[in-house]
């Protein structure tokens, strides 16, 4: 029974457009992953980063540095998203002192 609500559930999500992850068993080729990285990262705040990304095998290969450390685990999200079946991300995390930088979240009040 939890199965079945599970698995329309997912439907559910996926007809609204919720699911961006490609189905489970889908594979896309390395250029067509490479491509959607891209096109999320010129979206992103973290394209002014400068990382870059490179796609074998299904595997997304992520360099580069930022100032945030929460830029490293969107560029992996971002790439998960986009289909690649395992993420090495090799960003590095510094400010110019070399520690890492946590950014602060508003609070409306």
């Amino acid at each position: 029974m939890r199965r079945i609500a599970v698995i329309l559930l997912l439907a559910v999500f996926h007809a609204f457009g919720f699911v961006t992850a490609p189905p489970a068993g889908a594979r896309h080729s390395d250029a067509e992953i490479e491509a959607t990285i891209r096109a999320k990262l010129a979206k992103s705040k973290i394209g002014k980063d400068g990382f870059t990304v490179h796609v074998k095998n299904g595997v997304a290969t992520w360099q580069g540095s930022t100032l945030v450390m929460q830029h490293k685990g969107a560029a992996t999200r971002m790439a998960k998203t986009a289909g690649a079946i395992q993420v090495v991300n090799n960003i590095k995390v510094n400010d110019e002192s070399g520690a890492p930088r946590k950014v602060g979240v508003k609070q409306e009040k």
